[in-house]
């Protein structure tokens, strides 16, 4: 029997089952590594900027920003003063590191706040409907429909100006756009087959607002809040070159390049260094965020 069974395999009669082969490993698509380093560089200046602003106090390459000196004043970048001085002789790269504690502060807490109030009331609105999502509209359509810059301004002025008024200012602008985002959001998760089986399941409406619509809305609200943080900064910055910002002698990054203007001819770089530090940190936050954007809306498309 074993003759024939060995002559049947031999003729084909009789299949041999093949090897079974491992899966190929997933080969990551060429040039992945390199759209990974502009994310890489960001997040690197990032960090450093945000170990600036919480450590400017206490860091050791960070002078007194408010020491004036006349002797050193207009020196160009030198290993004692790595953006040099300004016209009364303090150190630009300390004012700088002092600025950016007051730029990240006004733009975290400020998105923070209007994200958090604006999303409650957006996601409110767009599952309760009704007459709330009626009257949630109409205020936000109110608050947008008047110019940002010159509804800030009058609120800046009202308030008196500082850092707690403009991070309240800004935040307060920030409501009605992640209400907005967060309503559209909602309308279109509500309807999802999750939520409807929910509700068929005999599910309460706080309980479906909280367990299934809520999951499904922030990641994508989040995913934005890294652009509006440069939108915030950049604000800041226009409202201290306006003097409408913190109160001298308090540094800020708007301060800065408009207390420099008018010495740029001698002394370019205490308009350009301060510039450059805020365009750089706002262009990582929108790279960061539009990537973290386009992720979450693939996502939840998929």
């Amino acid at each position: 029997m074993q003759a024939e069974a060995l002559v049947d395999v031999a003729v084909g009669a009789v299949p041999v089952p093949a090897p079974e082969s491992s899966p190929a490993p997933e080969r990551q698509p060429r040039g992945a590594w390199l759209r990974a380093i502009p994310l890489l560089i960001c997040s690197t200046w990032l960090v450093v900027v945000l170990i600036a602003a919480v450590g400017a106090s206490w860091l050791p390459i960070v002078q007194d920003p408010n020491s004036v000196n006349p002797i050193d004043r207009l020196q160009g970048p030198s290993l004692k003063h790595w953006f040099g001085t300004d016209q009364l002789g303090r150190d630009t790269f300390a004012r700088a590191v002092w600025g950016a504690r007051v730029s990240m502060t006004i733009s975290v807490c400020s998105v923070a706040i209007g994200l958090a109030v604006g999303s409650m009331l957006g996601i409110t609105a767009g599952y309760m409907r009704g007459r709330l999502d009626g009257l949630i509209s109409f205020a936000t359509d109110v608050i947008m429909s008047f110019p940002a810059l010159v509804l800030l301004v009058a609120l800046v002025a009202f308030t008196g100006g500082g850092l707690a008024d403009i991070t309240l200012a800004l935040a307060f602008l920030a409501i009605p756009v992640y209400a907005r985002l967060s309503r559209a959001h909602t309308l279109s998760v509500a309807g999802e087959e999750f939520v409807l089986a929910a509700r068929a399941g005999g599910a309460g409406r706080l309980r479906i607002l909280w367990r299934e619509v809520v999951p499904n809305v922030l990641p994508t609200i989040l995913a934005y809040a890294l652009v509006a943080m440069s939108v915030a900064i950049v604000t800041e910055g226009s409202l201290s070159y306006l003097g409408l910002s913190v109160k001298v002698p308090q540094a800020s990054w708007g301060g800065l390049i408009a207390s420099g203007q008018n010495f740029v001819r001698e002394t370019p770089w205490g308009v350009l260094l301060p510039s450059g530090v805020l365009c750089l940190t706002v262009l990582c936050l929108n790279v960061i965020g539009e990537r973290l954007r386009r992720r979450y809306e693939v996502g939840a498309g998929g």
